[in-house]
């Protein structure tokens, strides 16, 4: 739990609630998909936790350590998407909880194709011609 203390007082920012931002961060970049870990809680499946699936964070006094898990649609430049995510990650997370982001970790461990459109095979296409 990252700890911020002011004058006012003490704010403390749960690990979950960063992850949360960094995965709704990471998420808005074109072409990936965040990693999906398996649902081990009655939470996971109404969506709590959804947006920090495959986000691990590790706070230490003002700094965070991400790591972000993804995977990437065929045809992307990965490297290009990486640096992409790592960029909003660490935007999103200084922003808005003003930690430290001392870095932000991509591991791509899938890659994906789109499935492509599903053209009838001649024979259903000759009954479709003969019923018209």
């Amino acid at each position: 739990m990252a700890e911020i203390k002011e004058a006012n007082g003490q704010i403390q920012i749960s690990e979950e609630v960063i992850a949360i931002i960094a995965g709704t961060a990471a998420a808005e970049t074109e072409g990936i998909a965040l990693a999906t870990a398996p649902v081990n809680a009655v939470k996971g499946f109404f969506g709590k936790k959804s947006q920090s699936k495959g986000v691990k964070v590790t706070v230490e006094e003002s700094n965070a350590l991400i790591e972000v898990e993804i995977s990437v649609k065929f045809g992307i430049n990965i490297k290009k998407v990486c640096e992409e995510v790592q960029a909003k990650v660490k935007n999103a997370v200084e922003t808005m909880t003003g930690l430290t982001v001392s870095g932000v970790n991509v591991i791509v461990s899938d890659v994906w194709a789109e499935k492509e459109k599903q053209v009838p095979a001649a024979e259903e296409m000759d009954e479709e011609t003969k019923a018209e």
